[in-house]
């Protein structure tokens, strides 16, 4: 029998006949179960928040994507063609031009990002999920579907023929511009749809048929500016990417969907940090109530702690016995906490009891890791805490009683 841990358990179970002493365990235990619970909350919350953030970048963003390496363009040739045809790990991939253009309609203008895409665009990413009026283009049309930020600033309708969209492209080569009417490639557009995905994306992108693209940029009918890949079910995503990689070679960086989003997940991280690191803060505020117990529980048994020390324990023994005791304080408190957390956050999920607005329900998202990681904070404080506290222990304290 683990002797100390006998006797931290019974401590832990039994009263003190001082009521105060009782009451500043009481505070200390309850300090924990409410850290616990709410350093785990707000980890649920941010976890939330998180996948509520990228639902919106990542919807049109496809599994890999694969962008050009030099310059603004590369060729694919037929057999690089054939061989991505025939690679088991992609279900569907789509061609894509594109380029910033300069968009006009009627008195108004704007700079946008014009993206071309062909007929397989649909089938990598779930854009039709994102079309909140009209519908999605057709290829081999002047057809384009703008989002909701270009969709106001140019005043535009959908299908609005009397006024027709022009998309500007400066033409390339070399030399002094000697007149603006030949500065430009341009062609004329029809919008038959707005989409809203967020912020960015609906004040900056439009797209378009790939074929139109090719026009106003001159390009070849091999040349691109990057492929979007979607993969097959449960296919491992390092391997199908060093194949894809394999056949185009270097003239590609192939990316997957955290690198497209690579800022917003440095910027989600970053905060999911600040808050982790000023909520373990307050816990170790809060652990100075288990110091503080545990030295008052010290003075209040130190006729017992005698009594142990003249039947042979150690003064070793006798500070694992406190040790133990604000250890397990901490763990148990700890899992209460966790517990706490738990009901609250599947309360939320079920029954929505905090709302962002009237018909948007905070979002939270119960994670294993994050529960490891509040029991692994929790568990080490305490182990830190019990440590010093039980240090105040010394042969002359338990000697002279």
């Amino acid at each position: 029998m683990n002797f100390p841990l006998y006797i931290a358990k019974r401590y832990l179970r039994s009263k003190s006949s001082n009521n105060a002493i009782n009451f500043i365990t009481y505070i200390a235990i309850v300090g924990v179960i409410l850290g616990a619970a709410s350093l785990f909350i707000v980890l649920s919350g941010f976890a939330g928040l998180k996948d509520f953030t990228l639902q919106f970048s990542t919807i049109v963003d496809p599994d890999l994507k694969a962008e050009t390496a030099i310059g603004k363009s590369f060729l694919l040739t037929e057999d690089e063609i054939n061989k991505l045809d025939r690679l088991d790990d992609i279900a569907e991939y789509s061609k894509i031009i594109e380029e910033r253009v300069f968009i006009t309609s009627e008195n108004k203008n704007t700079l946008a990002v014009l993206k071309g895409v062909d007929e397989h665009f649909q089938n990598v990413v779930s854009i039709d999920s994102v079309i909140d009026y009209g519908d999605w283009l057709e290829q081999k049309s002047n057809q384009i579907v703008v989002g909701w930020g270009i969709s106001n600033s140019l005043s535009l309708g959908v299908l609005d023929f009397a006024n027709p969209i022009n998309v500007y492209v400066p033409k390339p080569g070399k030399g002094q511009i000697t007149s603006t009417k030949n500065a430009f490639n341009t062609v004329k557009a029809v919008n038959v749809g707005v989409f809203f995905i967020n912020e960015t994306l609906n004040d900056s992108y439009i797209y378009a048929p790939i074929d139109l693209a090719r026009e106003l940029l001159n390009y070849e009918s091999n040349q691109f500016t990057s492929l979007e890949f979607k993969l097959k079910e449960g296919v491992d995503e390092a391997q199908a990417k060093a194949n894809i990689q394999t056949i185009l070679g270097d003239k590609v960086i192939l990316k997957n969907r955290a690198q497209l989003n690579d800022a917003i997940y440095k910027m989600l991280n970053t905060e999911n940090l600040a808050v982790y690191l000023i909520f373990t803060l307050v816990l170790i505020i809060a652990f100075f109530n288990i110091i503080g117990s545990l030295i008052m529980m010290i003075l209040d048994k130190k006729q017992s702690l005698g009594t142990l020390f003249k039947m042979g324990t150690t003064v070793k023994d006798i500070r694992k016995i406190f040790f133990y005791q604000g250890s397990l304080m901490s763990v148990v408190g700890g899992l209460i906490g966790l517990v706490v957390a738990l009901i609250l956050t599947m309360l939320q999920k079920t029954f929505s009891l905090v709302m962002i607005t009237p018909s948007l329900p905070y979002p939270v998202n119960i994670k294993i890791e994050n529960f490891f990681i509040v029991f692994l904070t929790i568990s080490v404080l305490g182990i830190v805490t019990s440590k010093i506290a039980s240090a105040r222990i010394t042969k002359s304290l338990v000697q002279h009683v």
